[in-house]
């Protein structure tokens, strides 16, 4: 997770995700430190391991808040970097996280994908992508951050599956990133499958997921619009899984679908709206997920 030093509005990104709002508050940074240290600290009290970067201030990078959009971490030692659509966004690929990720985890190969860049091709890391990493399909909402040909490009190096299709909001706009409608757990996913809506597309992704054995969890536009699909599983240093969301996705949620997650692991939220409001992204979005193995055991 990075900590942002100069977080605010992002007109570059604004053109076309929805879920961003500019905030008239002139304390926009200050407020989104103070949610980002309460998430850490909350992530922390289930012995999550939480490897925390600060940005810095120059160049000006407003959303190094979400660094899963440039950059992923595998099993296989594999770092990929990603081409971004807005130009002040690819400056948030910054030298000194790489090699204090190194510090921490082996790295036994980097993938840069940043080159699809000079085709206007993007594809925004595990934003454009919800993978499966257990099956290893890779689900992708197409729109302008998501192109076919670079999803073609991840998979064919990584060994995963294209799941493609079309996905829009509740005023026909393709919706900007696929980790804003769907979460893919262990034995779970969480889905507005009333976004994707041609119905060939629709029953292939259900029958996707079906097949892997998973549990399908519906939300609605309105829970979509509040981050219920913003979410990620985690564990912490003893194995235990929790799903992790914003308290916005959270009290969205009704009763049932709170049973049902519950079932499967422990919900942890927190309150980041200032995050959500200014940066169009939520919890999910924070967190770029290590599958590296520790460069050391202590």
């Amino acid at each position: 997770m990075v900590k942002p030093v100069k977080f605010d509005f992002n007109a570059e990104t604004a053109v076309n995700n929805s879920f961003q709002a500019r905030s008239t508050d002139g304390n926009i940074q200050q407020k989104a430190v103070k949610e980002f240290e309460t998430f850490i600290n909350t992530l922390r009290k289930q012995l999550i391991d939480v490897t925390v970067i600060d940005d810095t201030p120059d160049p000006f990078t407003p959303d190094s808040i979400f660094p899963n959009n440039w950059i992923s971490f595998h099993e296989n030692g594999t770092v990929v970097l990603y081409p971004m659509f807005a130009s002040n966004r690819r400056l948030e690929r910054k030298q000194h996280v790489l090699d204090e990720i190194h510090q921490k985890f082996n790295i036994d190969q980097i993938i840069d994908l940043t080159g699809h860049e000079d085709a206007n091709a993007f594809l925004e890391g595990t934003g454009s992508m919800v993978l499966d990493r257990e099956n290893k399909i890779a689900y992708a909402c197409l729109s302008p951050r998501t192109d076919k040909t670079v999803l073609k490009a991840f998979c064919d190096q990584m060994g995963y599956r294209p799941v493609s299709f079309t996905a829009v909001d509740s005023d026909d706009q393709p919706i900007y990133h696929t980790n804003v409608m769907m979460c893919v757990a262990d034995q779970y996913a969480v889905i507005c499958v009333d976004s994707i809506p041609d119905q060939t597309e629709r029953e292939m992704v259900i029958h996707s997921i079906e097949q892997t054995g998973k549990q399908l969890i519906e939300i609605t536009y309105d829970q979509m619009n509040h981050f219920a699909g913003n979410m990620l599983q985690v564990h912490n240093k003893a194995g235990q899984k929790f799903l992790v969301m914003s308290t916005q996705a959270y009290q969205s949620l009704n009763s049932r679908q709170k049973e049902a997650l519950a079932h499967f692991n422990p919900i942890i939220h927190t309150d980041i709206t200032t995050i959500e409001t200014n940066g169009g992204g939520s919890a999910r979005c924070m967190m770029a997920e290590v599958f590296l193995t520790p460069a050391f055991v202590l």
